[in-house]
């Protein structure tokens, strides 16, 4: 004997069936609307509500639901209805106050607007001043630099830079040189006690000062290898020797090229001098084009 409601009959077309496993596996569909495609298949299948709620780990009342908003609306009935929610209470006028203040203005004791100091100054909150900044991607605390050039030949030493890098010549070593200096030389006052099983590797906390050093570098463009010096000064006298350490490293029969920055000491009568008349191969360096003073010997 048959009692209850009767259940209306629940058909799934080849696409539906193949839509709603799409669901169920996919990775980003949410867990929800998993299931309740989980619980359109089940049903389909013949199995009773009852045994669908038990095997899901669900309510009857929950199958019978989504049971009927599918047959109703099929796969767009899995879908959550849109809610009211609350009303606004941000407007239009608050946020573009907001972006006109961000951008027009700074605040009288700092150099830029946090979104603390925005939130005091317009009445709203500190988490409201922060999403209208990520939705118009304004950044106050961040400032970058940028550089004009006075040079006349400046796209052209840009072209030999951006060649020499992208199609260097054949039989010749591309170098980029430059020099870190004020390296602060530091030792420990007692040596490191090694790393061990159960023990990270510990070091006194205070040191001992001996003076500083300056690295010259050069990176080869191709190969990615460095060939480094120490001295204590970064003086032109320096720099030559570093460029003959260049010299003795590279092998017979290949030119250098070298690209370097505007430093004073990297064109000096004594640097011209030694690339013009004290060359065993050919050498071409290229200043920095984004300096006033940019120059281009030749070897």
């Amino acid at each position: 004997m048959r009692t209850g409601r009767p259940k209306a009959e629940l058909k799934l077309t080849s696409a539906e069936i193949t839509e709603l496993e799409r669901l169920t596996r996919r990775s980003k569909t949410a867990q929800a609307l998993a299931l309740r495609s989980r619980i359109v298949l089940a049903c389909a299948d013949g199995t009773c509500n009852s045994q669908v709620a038990k095997q899901l780990g669900i309510t009857g009342a929950t199958v019978c639901k989504w049971r009927k908003r599918f047959i109703e609306r099929r796969i767009n009935g899995l879908l959550d209805e849109p809610r009211p929610g609350i009303p606004r209470k941000i407007t239009d006028a608050d946020v573009e106050r907001v972006v006109t203040l961000t951008l027009e203005s700074t605040p009288r004791d700092a150099t830029h607007w946090s979104t603390r100091s925005m939130a005091r100054k317009t009445g709203m909150s500190q988490s409201a001043i922060s999403r209208i900044w990520r939705a118009f991607a304004l950044q106050p605390h961040r400032t970058e630099t940028f550089k004009l050039s006075s040079d006349p030949l400046f796209i052209e030493k840009i072209r030999d830079i951006v060649g020499l890098y992208l199609n260097p010549p054949e039989k010749a070593v591309v170098l980029c040189v430059d020099e870190k200096s004020q390296i602060q030389a530091l030792d420990r006052t007692q040596p490191l006690l090694p790393l061990r099983p159960g023990q990270v590797e510990r070091r006194t906390h205070d040191y001992r000062r001996f003076g500083t050093t300056s690295l010259f570098a050069a990176l080869n463009a191709a190969t990615g290898e460095v060939l480094g010096k120490c001295h204590r000064r970064h003086r032109s006298v320096e720099f030559r020797k570093f460029l003959d350490l260049i010299e003795d490293n590279v092998p017979a029969g290949l030119d250098v090229h070298i690209v370097l920055d505007n430093y004073g000491t990297h064109k000096t009568a004594m640097i011209l001098r030694w690339i013009r008349f004290s060359w065993t191969r050919d050498w071409e360096i290229i200043s920095d084009p984004g300096g006033p003073k940019s120059v281009k010997g030749y070897g």
